[in-house]
């Protein structure tokens, strides 16, 4: 999916809470940098944790469950995909933002553990960690963030 999104020239939103926030920013950071790096060819991605100030304004004026929600209102376009991590697959503003992103044509990932929680049943792909360890399952979904970083830069051929 982030292949094709990539391939497609979508951009590719990701977001989290906690150390799936950290995850969140670590894939775009990855993905932007190694990738461009590596055949010159523009990766369009954005997390929407990174911008303290957005973030903590939304939370302030409208609430914390609509941070993201929000953010995706003035950026996101259909056939976009976001990537959603939570480790518990509950966390409100997690969800409402899979939501609208569902809503508005978007191609949603998300990435959790436990038993899947609701996030597992409204994203249109999911990636399950099926174990009950908050640590194993944001170690884990870090290696997919990786795995993907090593497989697109793979396609390219390196550029001097």
């Amino acid at each position: 999916m982030v292949s094709d999104a990539w391939q497609r020239d979508a951009q590719i939103i990701t977001l989290g809470n906690g150390g799936s926030s950290m995850t969140a920013l670590h894939y775009i950071t990855d993905w932007n940098k190694s990738i461009f790096l590596r055949g010159k060819r523009p990766f369009r991605g954005r997390t929407l944790i990174d911008n303290m100030g957005l973030v903590f304004a939304y939370a302030n004026d409208i609430s914390f469950e609509s941070v993201f929600e929000e953010q995706l209102k003035s950026c996101l376009v259909s056939g976009d995909l976001v990537v959603a991590l939570s480790g518990s697959g509950n966390s409100k503003n997690v969800l409402r933002a899979v939501e609208y992103a569902n809503e508005h044509g978007a191609v949603t990932l998300g990435l959790c553990g436990y038993d899947g929680g609701k996030l597992m049943g409204i994203v249109q792909h999911a990636i399950w960690i099926e174990a009950h360890d908050m640590q194993i399952c944001e170690d884990l979904h870090a290696v997919f963030g990786h795995v993907v970083m090593q497989s697109l830069c793979g396609m390219l051929q390196p550029t001097g």
